[in-house]
């Protein structure tokens, strides 16, 4: 089963995560954001979610902002001037180990670049798992995530696995349905996602269950192998040489893409680290996203459309 899959890539993901382990030196609570736009993508409490007491929090940690025990998953519309320049879309998922996500660096920054190149895009805030409220208890929690000591409590972060993955198919049919509402065509509908993101994308794009995004971009994952089915969609691939989750593991991911006989295109950036997402750093990968829509352009997911052949 996928689900199964993804398990395995995260189990590989958490041994490597000492080096991004945070502590609450530049961290503290603030208010949470409310997007009068976003749109929750259950009615009533999200299946699963029933009995859920935590209180969705966000921490700034300086550069950027996390939003942790989410429990009433929304999507967020960030609607290009013209719907007719492309006639495409894109959620956007963020990563955060599924124990947050995170919000600024993977979600609203690259939603609006896409809108400002014509794409219509949607950031989805899925739910999460329940950490500890307040900086101490929860910068605490990470390290036990990150680089726990011994005789902590294990935390098994896969346990996020299934909620992120049935808010991001809930999301995409959404997304559909809201198609010749929004301004975009059904069949050019994809999904971009960012480490835990991207983990979540693959699950969606791999499972035997519809929906499936038409395309996706797979920022910064797991490299290693998986076994596929052979009707994944077309993947933009984008990953750091200095990666310090990934680093290592080779392109397996990638040949098992291509063994299915479904377009990929890799950039393997010199530099860049984990987690470059909108971040401009001099590095290499800062270029991923101009890269990201040359690759929907030569897969004409750009040309302007006539508005005589829209949904």
């Amino acid at each position: 089963m996928r689900i199964k899959i993804l398990s395995t890539l995260l189990g590989v993901a958490m041994t490597s995560l000492s080096a991004g382990a945070q502590d609450d030196g530049g961290m503290k609570q603030v208010p949470a954001q409310h997007d009068e736009a976003a749109i929750e993508l259950y009615d009533g409490a999200a299946p699963g979610s029933e009995g859920a007491t935590q209180t969705e929090a966000w921490f700034d940690i300086g550069t950027e902002r996390w939003v942790t025990n989410v429990t009433v998953p929304t999507l967020l519309p960030v609607l290009p001037d013209d719907p007719n320049e492309t006639r495409a879309a894109v959620i956007v998922v963020p990563g955060g180990g599924f124990q947050f996500v995170s919000i600024d660096n993977e979600g609203y920054p690259i939603a609006e670049w896409l809108a400002e190149r014509g794409v219509a895009a949607f950031v989805l805030k899925y739910r999460v798992m329940e950490t500890p409220e307040g900086v101490e208890a929860f910068s605490a929690h990470m390290g036990r995530v990150f680089a726990p000591q011994p005789g902590d409590e294990p935390i098994d972060v896969r346990e996020g696995i299934p909620f992120a993955v049935a808010d991001a198919q809930t999301a995409l049919n959404l997304v559909r349905s809201k198609a010749s509402e929004w301004g975009y065509d059904t069949d050019k509908v994809g999904m971009v996602g960012f480490s835990a993101g991207a983990m979540t994308t693959l699950g969606v794009s791999t499972t035997e269950a519809e929906p499936k995004p038409d395309f996706i971009g797979y920022i910064y994952g797991p490299m290693v192998a998986v076994d596929l089915p052979d009707n994944v969609p077309p993947m933009f691939n984008a990953i750091a040489a200095d990666d310090p989750l990934f680093q290592g593991q080779g392109f397996g991911l990638v040949e098992a893409w291509q063994a299915t006989g479904a377009p990929v295109e890799l950039h393997y950036y010199q530099n860049g680290g984990h987690g470059f997402g909108s971040y401009k750093r001099g590095a290499t990968a800062d270029r991923w996203f101009d890269q990201f829509m040359a690759w929907m352009d030569t897969r004409v997911l750009l040309a302007k459309a006539d508005p005589q052949d829209a949904d």
